[in-house]
């Protein structure tokens, strides 16, 4: 493993400064060392990863995926670990996008130490994880975490035993307190040793084939040839490409053995394999689990975090979640306050007539100064769009969904809402692109790929581009609405219907079969605030990069299509279907700028609604429906056309156009003949 050119810089500084200290040491190749943290959602790796590395952390999606990977460094003593945080999984025979990568880490970036890190509280369920990693014969050790909750809970786990009968190291840390992080270092710079053999015996038939597999295989896999076998007799697709890519000359005898013991069992081979481990992971369970006799009162987390999921009491903790995190703090802080001092105080005062006086005494020409400033310019639109409107609804929406996640909360909602999904063809897994796509629709569709199968990733996509504003939509729509309940009520219950009619009728529609779903639902906590900023952050980074170039673009594209006269041809065009919906001719530039983007659309709407022409009562909740309702943004279609293919891009667009202005026509002929008063 080579030293990164950061510490190579270091080590030099440290021979010029002279004074030896521990920043300016020269690391050489051998006291350098890859660690991977790997284990199932919500054991506490993320918090392990901040505890070791700080702030020196890198995330980046893993080659070919949309699937985050954090990276960092940490310094103990001489020894400069090069620490990797993979994706949750529960087996090494991946189920999901996110199980795929976290095993291919292993295969492709081999690690002088695999940390298992699980949940003191779940340790027969976690254990048939451990015992895969031994039987890979990669050098594991095991963290067992949370052990506060665990002794809380009335029990604990003997450390000593258990590593014993594993026959690996094994530490017991609180990460989130930092109790037993003094002995996880240290164990951390330590050998970890190669487990001699597994601890599972399987049925004599799957044991026999795990031999002949074995004697067949010649290439190397970064795992041992047993676990190779194992992953073979299981199907795992991903194994067998490997297979045929190094021992091409074996597969048909392969698959021969495989077929043949498949015979013998008539059923899949997963399933006795599994058997076998869960029956090994008890065994072990039982030997180091010590019950403690005294009973300790439940906390107020664990109350709370009963309640989240219980089928009527979760309904109003879902509902003041969605008050006070969306309608209050994104809608009333975001959209309000913040959004109203950036445009009004800062670009409206400061920025924009210091940009128009200086462009347009550097450019006298009105048509090369009016792609700087004007009504369609890159600074006085492009720029207030993004940074002044925008950037502070994302950022607000980010900041929550961050406390969300690090709460405990998330999967818990997926939990509550996971029957009510499988009647339009999701799993409550789905809840996570969902609610993403509250932030940006075109990210909550690249994570779409967390979801099982085609179908399920399908209807997720379609259901993202149809019924779930962005939050520069949600932010724009909640503060203009915030004042006006009935027609916010019939906003929310249009858009409601409409997700899960169209859900219904895509789920009945689309062949395939119906989504599994498994989470592990991790105990209510306290959010760090630590992990909320580094969250938040993050997220910001990526969507200013992605945002701000766009919004640029998209007024150089606006500005062109206004010289040209192309612009004005395309309001003309759209004008016939706005005036059709009951609203003005203004409002047809906003559908317009939804074409770049959603996020560009609502900023628009945003100023016609502050416009002379401003619109307000029915004409504005028509309006807020129809441009939630309407076509995705081109970023968000381009990765529907990447992920989906182009038929399935194209055909999304063009079912959700007429079918938004369909929606338009039909709220506006009601509720006017009603005549309901908003």
């Amino acid at each position: 493993m080579t030293v990164r050119p950061r510490e190579l810089v270091r080590g030099l500084w440290g021979r010029i400064c002279g004074h030896g200290c521990e920043g300016c040491r020269l690391v050489s190749p051998a006291e350098s060392r890859r660690l991977t943290l790997f284990g199932s959602p919500n054991v506490g790796k993320s918090v392990i990863f901040n505890q070791l590395t700080g702030v020196y952390t890198v995330i980046s999606n893993y080659p070919g995926t949309t699937v985050e990977v954090a990276r960092g460094q940490a310094r103990i003593g001489e020894m400069l670990l090069e620490v990797v945080d993979s994706p949750g999984a529960y087996s090494l025979t991946p189920f999901s996008e996110e199980e795929r990568v976290a095993r291919d880490l292993l295969l492709d970036e081999p690690a002088d130490l695999v940390l298992h890190v699980m949940d003191a509280k779940n340790l027969r369920r976690s254990l048939p994880l451990t015992l895969q990693l031994i039987e890979a014969g990669v050098p594991v050790a095991l963290d067992v975490n949370i052990i506060d909750e665990a002794t809380r809970a009335g029990f604990r786990v003997d450390t000593e035993t258990l590593s014993t009968d594993l026959g690996v190291r094994v530490v017991a840390t609180a990460a989130a307190s930092g109790v037993g992080m003094d002995k996880l270092r240290t164990l951390l710079t330590e050998e970890a040793p190669r487990p001699a053999h597994s601890l599972v015996d399987y049925p004599k038939p799957i044991e026999s084939a795990i031999s002949g597999i074995t004697a067949r295989l010649r290439g190397d896999y970064g795992f041992a040839r047993r676990a190779v076998a194992l992953l073979l007799l299981q199907r795992e697709q991903g194994m067998w490409d490997r297979v045929r890519r190094t021992d091409a000359e074996a597969v048909g005898e392969l698959e021969q053995i495989v077929r043949e013991t498949e015979a013998k069992n008539n059923q899949p081979l997963a399933f006795p394999i599994s058997v076998a481990r869960q029956q090994a992971a008890a065994r072990i369970t039982n030997r180091v689990l010590r019950s403690e006799s005294r009973r300790i009162r439940p906390s107020f987390s664990e109350l709370l975090g009963r309640l989240t999921i219980h089928p009527l009491a979760g309904i109003p903790v879902l509902a003041a979640v969605l008050y006070f995190g969306l309608y209050l703090f994104v809608g009333r802080v975001g959209a309000g306050v913040v959004v109203d001092f950036l445009e009004q105080s800062v670009f409206e005062s400061y920025v924009n007539p210091a940009a128009t006086g200086f462009v347009e005494r550097l450019l006298p020409s009105p048509t090369w100064s009016s792609l700087f400033v004007g009504e369609y310019g890159l600074i006085t639109l492009g720029l207030r769009y993004a940074l002044a409107i925008v950037l502070p609804l994302v950022g607000a929406f980010f900041l929550m969904f961050a406390v969300l996640e690090d709460s405990g909360y998330l999967p818990r909602l997926a939990l509550l809402i996971d029957r009510l999904f499988k009647r339009i063809g999701l799993s409550g897994r789905a809840v996570i692109p969902i609610v993403l796509g509250f932030g940006c629709d075109t990210m909550a569709t690249l994570v779409t790929r967390v979801l099982e199968t085609r179908r399920e990733r399908l209807i997720a996509t379609f259901l993202l581009a149809l019924a779930i504003p962005c939050s520069a939509q949600l932010g724009v729509i909640l503060g203009l609405l915030s004042g006006h309940p009935v027609g916010l009520a019939i906003w929310g219950g249009v858009v409601l219907a409409v997700f899960f009619l169209s859900g219904l009728l895509a789920a009945r529609l689309l062949p395939g079969e119906a989504a599994r779903f498994y989470l592990e639902i991790p105990p209510i906590r306290w959010p760090s605030l630590r992990n909320v900023v580094t969250k938040t952050l993050a997220r910001l980074r990526w969507y200013t990069a992605e945002v701000i170039p766009l919004f640029l673009l998209a007024s150089v594209v606006i500005w062109i299509g206004e010289m040209t006269r192309l612009f004005q041809l395309a309001l003309a065009a759209l004008r016939p279907a706005v005036n059709l919906i009951g609203l003005p001719d203004s409002a047809a530039e906003a559908f317009l700028f939804g074409f770049f983007r959603r996020d560009y659309g609502a900023a628009r709407i945003f100023d016609v609604a502050n416009s002379p022409d401003a619109i307000s009562g029915v004409p504005l909740v028509v309006a807020m429906v129809t441009i939630t309702l309407f076509v995705p943004c081109v970023a968000q279609f381009l990765v529907m056309v990447r992920e989906r293919g182009w038929r399935t891009g194209a055909g999304v667009a063009a079912v959700i156009l007429p079918f938004a202005l369909g929606v338009g026509f039909v709220l506006n002929l009601v509720l006017t003949n009603l005549g309901v008063q908003i």
